[in-house]
Formats: C-alpha cells, structure tokens, sequence
C-alpha cells in the first residue's frame, strides 16, 4: 500500500482508528452508566467512550496531519457541564497518552468545526456511532473518513463487536471479535482484525455479493425504530419479493455487512423531513462503493457531502450490491410515494 497517494492519510487513519477502539472497549468492559454517560440537549446520549474517541483521533490529527480539518459529532460542552464526566475522560484518554491535561482535551474536542465545503479537505469522524448499540453491548463503530474536493476518499471503520467471520449473534462463530475496514478510493475495500491491525498490514480485499434476485438478498436496518421508518422498509421488502426477516443492528456496521456479503441492502427510509448527518454516512459509503456496491438516497441521487453537518440535498439512504441497485431504488421510490 506504500505506493498509495495517501500512504500518510492510511497510516494515521488505521492508527488513530484502532487507538479509539482500544479505548471504546476498555470503557465498555468496565462501564458505569452512572459516571460515564449523560444525556445532550437533544436527549441523545453520550459517553466517556464517545468523548475519549474523539480527542485521541483529534489529538493524533494535530501531530500527523496539522493542516486537516475535522467535522466530529462531540465537543466539550457534554464535559463543561459535568466535571465528574470531564474527569473520567480524561482518565480514559490519560491510559494511552499519559501527559494529556484538561486543556490539551478541550483544545481536541473545540478544534473541531463544521466548515465543510468545495476544495477543503477535512475530515468526518462519527466516535461511537451508535450510542444506544455501545450501551447495550451489541454493535457499534468509530468511523472516520477524508473528505477532498467534496469525496470521500479514505475510509477507517472500526468495528469492536462484529465477528471478524460470520454474524453477529451467532454462537458458532470462531476466531476474532472485532474488524477494521480500510478503503481508498480506486483502490478497494480491505478488511482485518481490528485489536491486530497496522498500517502496514495488507488486509483482506472485501467484495460486495450479488444475490441471483432480490427475492433472495438479505436486507439490514437499524435497531432503533426511530432512526428508520421500519414499516415502510417492510412494505419495500414485500414488494422486492424478500422472505427473510431483517438484520438489525446499530451503527455504520450494517455498511460493513453490505461491503463484505453478509447482507446485500440497506434500507434507511427517512422519517418526515429529516436530513442524514454527514458522520452518519460518509465512511460507510466508501467502504461499500470500493467494495463494489453502491450508495445513493432514496431517489437514488448519488450523496452530497458538501453541505456541512446535514446532507440537505439527500433523503435516507439505499445501500445494495451494484447489480441490483435500480431495482431497489425503483421499490423504494414505488413505497413512498403510494
């Protein structure tokens, strides 16, 4: 991978990445709800394990990568109201990076804009995505992604809880816990056990599985009703002619799911006039596209991350192999608008 125009981006990312996991983990496995999780203004939560993510990608941005921007989901705010919140991050970020102080922690978190735009380059990093998975121990992931004249065009996902082979949920699976995608774009999407991965391991290219029809694919969707207009994925479904119950899981993981061939859509139908956050999307898409899927919104128009915080010129989401693709996209469309 040396040969890589963004041999540096790759590096940073897969280290940055695996660093946040690392901490991800250590605060799940020994988690207090009471001390290390708050609810924000909108009555979503937040945890030390999003707060501690973000300043340990941010901090390793500063060294690496000065010049880069960074759009993150968290600030300091969460910690300016708690100082027992504020005091448990900053032991966690302290167990990797012994000589940080409460300053250096809020210069990470407040060092991070939402100034996205044509011909900046900066990059997206959802910390935790998906909080509510985090919580109950089940799926979620550090996602992080290089925007450059308004592409992605690296991608690190992290994804603690997903079995490295096989489903999650399913006793039978061996070997590792826990996955890094790594994708560039023209360059393919690779996989490899996330507690072992480097900068300088290859990885193992990933390819999306078209199924023989859309009867036969596996479609997943989010756990959390309100994240998904379910009944109407439903209503798609039957009208694809799909038998199977869905996969449901948290985060950016069901990207993955869709990258690998464990799954071959997913649905994100939107609820009113919502509009997608960037962090929610943009590294999961090129992990998928360079794995040979393809992404679009419900109308099929190709994502604008060029907006900011909120993709404003899209609605929902439509992930899926590329070979069935328009099909999917004209089921959907078919739905909403009946």
């Amino acid at each position: 991978m040396a040969d890589s125009r963004f041999a540096a981006e790759r590096r940073f990312a897969v280290e940055a990445v695996v660093s946040a996991a690392r901490l991800t983990k250590v605060v799940r496995d020994d988690f207090d709800p009471a001390g290390e999780a708050v609810s924000k203004a909108d009555s979503s939560p937040v945890t030390v394990a999003d707060l501690g993510a973000q300043a340990l990608v941010r901090m390793a941005m500063l060294e690496a990568l000065p010049g880069d921007g960074m759009m993150g989901e968290e600030d300091f705010s969460s910690l300016a109201e708690s100082s027992d919140l504020a005091a448990a991050v900053l032991a966690r970020v302290r167990a990797q990076r012994p000589e940080v102080t409460m300053d250096d922690l809020r210069e990470a978190l407040d060092s991070c804009d939402d100034k996205a735009g044509p011909g900046r380059r900066w990059w997206t990093l959802d910390p935790v995505d998906g909080t509510k998975g985090f919580l109950r121990n089940e799926q979620y992931a550090i996602a992080l992604a290089l925007v450059e004249d308004g592409e992605v065009v690296v991608a690190a996902m992290g994804c603690p809880n997903l079995p490295y082979c096989g489903e999650p949920g399913d006793p039978s699976v061996g070997g590792p816990i826990g996955v890094l995608f790594i994708a560039e774009r023209g360059r393919g999407t690779r996989m490899m056990p996330l507690f072992e991965a480097t900068a300088d391991r290859a990885g193992e290219l990933v390819k999306a599985a078209a199924p023989a029809s859309t009867a036969e694919a596996r479609y997943a969707e989010s756990v959390e009703a309100a994240h998904s207009n379910q009944s109407e994925a439903a209503r798609i479904g039957a009208a694809l002619g799909i038998t199977a119950e869905p996969v449901r899981l948290d985060s950016q993981t069901k990207y993955a799911m869709v990258a690998r061939g464990d799954a071959s859509i997913y649905l994100r139908v939107p609820r009113g006039d919502y509009r997608e956050n960037i962090w929610d999307h943009a590294a999961g898409m090129l992990v998928v596209s360079e794995a040979g899927g393809r992404v679009s919104d419900v109308e099929g128009k190709p994502f604008d991350i060029t907006t900011g915080q909120r993709m404003t010129q899209n609605r929902g989401a439509v992930v899926t192999a590329a070979s069935i693709h328009d099909e999917v996209v004209a089921a959907v469309r078919s739905v909403l608008e009946s």
